[in-house]
Formats: structure tokens, sequence, C-alpha cells
């Protein structure tokens, strides 16, 4: 697996997205988190939905994807939120070492 990953989530509300996102820098899941406006088509309850959603794109290491997906469960306004993980394969050597730096370790002391 990749040593780092980009992970994706909708959520149906600029200030859920928003709330999501900080939570998850504050507690170090993830490095950065961009919130994007997206219009999501979906079956759910048997209808085809028409919504507008906000993405969060959140970049973080694989060591910390575990942590940051049962953060997203715990914090989600949807019943079964969308999370999705992709491997990052490559980058700018600055941008992924600054991941480490803020997503890397669970704690201050590397662990």
């Amino acid at each position: 697996m990749a040593d780092y990953v980009q992970v994706v989530t909708t959520t149906d509300s600029e200030q859920a997205a928003a709330t999501l996102a900080r939570g998850i820098v504050e507690a170090r899941g993830g490095a950065c988190v961009q919130v994007v406006p997206i219009r999501s088509f979906y079956r759910w309850d048997d209808a085809v939905q028409d919504d507008p959603e906000w993405q969060l794109q959140i970049k973080t290491t694989a060591a910390r994807l575990d942590a940051l997906i049962e953060h997203i469960k715990a914090n989600h306004t949807y019943d079964v939120p969308e999370i999705i993980a992709t491997p990052i394969v490559g980058g700018h050597d600055g941008y992924l070492s600054w991941i480490d730096e803020e997503a890397g370790a669970t704690d201050k002391t590397g662990h």
C-alpha cells in the first residue's frame, strides 16, 4: 500500500462539511481537507436523487487511514457516508513530507 492516501467523503451542507473538515484537521486525521461544492445523482430509498453536496478531499497517511475512517463515521450526518480511499502513488516530496508532519504521527512522539 502507498504511504499516502486521499480520502473522499460528501456532506449535505457547507456547514456540515466545514465542521467535519475542521474536526479532521484538529484531530490530525488529515493534513489538508479541501471542500468542493458538487451535484450528486444517486439511488436512495428506491428513487433517483439529485442533490447538491459538498465533497471533502482529505490528504493523509496510510497509517492514519483507519483512525480517519472511524472519525468520519462517528462525526458524519449521513447514515451511510461515502468514504473512499485512493492511494497517492507520487507527488511533490515537500508536500508529502508536510502530510507526514501534520498527519503522520498519532501523537507528538510519533506513536
